[in-house]
């Protein structure tokens, strides 16, 4: 392996395309070069938000473990202090876990411009593809916009440290002013959807607490917002990383090598230390499923029910329910997982008839330290603090779902929790009119939020499908040790009937976000006139059908689907391009349909 690393790094940049030529003929045109023969042009500035974990953080002030980082990349870039020094670096990349800010004596902060994020390591592409094709049609540095920030912290909080939702602000007024009026084109990725979400509340909100924008801003300077991979109303991933520091990656490979990642080759108990760092991060607490029982499901039912694995997809653009007979809903002979019940401790429990369910209510367990032996404390996060009543407690109550869920992560995770909600809400509003809605914490919850009075603006969901997409899990306390997790994904559960892999149901999406929190609100919560979307911004969903592929020299595919990989995807290249020179969403062709999500968004019973 690494002697073909060396190969691979040693050949002329061109030999993998020349090699894919001779195997596969004449290579496609890019999207760029494709559209620059039909003459568009670049026409409105362009703005990128990224998302989660892709954008760059370099040290600007450290503990002497730390000396000669100065404005070293900590975040991204080769990591190669990951490995020299792992602790060391654990302690710069957490945050206060009190205020959610910086420690005593840290400062790590975004790295700036295009370079933030368009390869998160080397030859690992996250905006370059898209970069690279716009400027194809003209656009470069001056017409487009890197809108880096700290990804870790809270999205109210990057502006009250690093003041970076007022530089979102200046840079999208000044590229507007500077390109002859022309409206900007935004395109956020991943959970940069929900931090631009906040940012068109916080822009028009007046201040202190908002950028005093006014209620026409958004009107009179965004085109459209161009969404990829966007989880709308969360992932049930991000559920599984705060409870016990894993999702299915994480929990196979625990799986295939047993205590490697429990003392791994720095002995340093490697989960440990990523739960006890990651819960400082205030942004993840953003993910936390949205909506409750109503959006994802109960004990009994959830949106999608029925849902089949492996089926062959077909283009379809119905936005109304499909028929029992399209091929989006066929009836099979397996049996409907219980979507509903994201986590559930044991597959006998997962499967059951809710009433024949017995259940002991978590919330009244008395708590205390599980160990007296201190050399666990510096790393055991709260889990220490729980004791073995608290513990079992919560595997007696054997079934989760979305609400019972927050109050889980309150039990186990009290300081966390504490604070992320005092930054993000996971409701449904009754009335979006009361004032309270007016606090940044509902900013980012597209269900507790009106969109800006900007109708001729536009709002586009982009989005990978066909591939198997965390859903729910099935859990079991971990073997007895001081300082272990003490649940874990259980890894032996699995069942070809109902998507079970390896201790985790799967529905469609993009590997990371379910088409539902990425489909739903541009499928039903905003589209025309709701209470959630007032002056009618057109919204539309574009979606885009996996392709692995066809070889290893296409590297990454030109037709993936997948949650980062997409980013390359010639297809949604192409529909960011046109926007960008001036089509609009009905220019594009309106929506393209593959998934169930027209169908699954009419079981919801939302108030709109």
């Amino acid at each position: 392996m690494v002697v073909l690393l060396f190969l691979y790094n040693a050949m002329p940049a061109s030999f993998p395309q020349y090699v894919n030529k001779a195997i596969n003929g004449p290579l496609h045109d890019s999207p760029g070069e494709k559209l620059r023969k039909e003459a568009l042009q670049a026409r409105h500035p362009v703005v990128f938000v990224p998302g989660i974990v892709t954008g760059g953080l370099e040290l600007w002030e450290g503990q002497h473990c730390a000396e000669g980082l100065f404005r070293k990349r900590l975040w991204g870039g080769t990591f190669g202090e990951v490995y020299k020094r792992p602790l060391c670096w654990i302690e710069h990349m957490s945050l206060d876990n009190e205020t959610g800010l910086d420690p005593c004596g840290i400062r790590v902060r975004p790295v700036t411009g295009l370079v933030a994020a368009d390869y998160f390591a080397p030859g690992y592409f996250v905006w370059a593809v898209l970069i690279a094709n716009l400027a194809r049609i003209g656009y470069e540095e001056k017409t487009m916009y890197m809108a880096a920030y700290d990804w870790r912290l809270s999205f109210q909080n990057t502006e009250v440290r690093d003041q970076t939702l007022s530089q979102i602000k200046s840079n999208i007024e000044l590229m507007v002013a500077t390109n002859g009026g022309k409206k900007a084109v935004v395109i956020p990725h991943s959970m940069g959807v929900l931090y631009f979400l906040h940012f068109i509340k916080w822009v028009e909100a007046p201040a202190p607490m908002g950028g005093g924008g006014g209620p026409d801003w958004c009107a009179r300077h965004i085109k459209a917002v161009m969404n990829i991979g966007g989880p709308f109303l969360g992932v049930p991933k991000a559920i599984a990383a705060l409870f016990s520091a894993e999702a299915k990656d994480v929990a196979v490979a625990r799986a295939i090598a047993p205590g490697f990642l429990d003392n791994d080759i720095f002995h340093i108990q490697t989960l440990q230390h990523v739960m006890k760092m990651t819960r400082t991060w205030d942004s993840t607490m953003s993910m936390i499923p949205r909506g409750g029982n109503t959006i994802w499901g109960g004990l009994n039912w959830s949106p999608e029910d029925g849902h089949v694995c492996r089926r062959k997809r077909e283009k379809s653009n119905d936005t109304h329910i499909v028929s029992g007979t399209g091929p989006g809903s066929a009836v099979s002979q397996t049996k409907s997982a219980n979507y509903g019940r994201i986590i559930s401790f044991g597959k006998e429990v997962a499967e059951a008839p809710s009433s024949e369910i017995e259940r002991i209510d978590f919330r009244g367990a008395v708590k205390g330290h599980s160990v007296a032996n201190s050399t666990c404390r510096d790393l055991w996060t709260e889990y220490h603090d729980m004791g073995p009543g608290g513990i079992k407690a919560v595997a007696e109550y054997k079934i989760y779902t979305a609400e019972s869920v927050l109050d889980l992560l309150h039990f186990v995770a009290p300081k966390m929790m504490a604070r992320g909600t005092s930054h993000f809400s996971y409701g449904i509003a009754d009335n979006l009119d009361d004032p309270k809605y007016q606090h940044y914490k509902y900013w980012s919850n597209p269900l507790e939020t009106k969109l800006p009075n900007a109708p001729e603006m536009e709002i586009f969901s982009l989005y990978g499908v066909g591939k198997p997409t965390e859903r729910a899990y099935i859990y079991k306390l971990s073997p007895a040790a001081e300082c272990y997790i003490p649940f874990q994904i259980d890894t032996s559960a699995d069942d070809e009937d109902s998507c079970l892999r390896d201790g985790v149901y799967s529905v469609d999406g993009d590997e990371t976000v379910p088409v539902l929190s990425s489909g739903f609100m541009c499928a039903k919560g905003w589209r025309g006139k709701t209470r959630f979307n007032p002056s009618g911004i057109q919204t539309y969903i574009r979606e885009y059908n996996h392709s692995p592929p066809a070889n290893l020299l296409e590297g990454r595919g030109s037709q993936s689907g997948a949650h980062v990989d997409i980013m390359g995807n010639f297809a949604l290249i192409e529909d960011v391009i046109r926007v960008a020179a001036g089509a609009s969403g009905e220019d594009l062709g309106g929506d393209q349909v593959y998934s169930d999500i027209f169908k699954w968004s009419e079981k919801i019973d939302l108030q709109l």
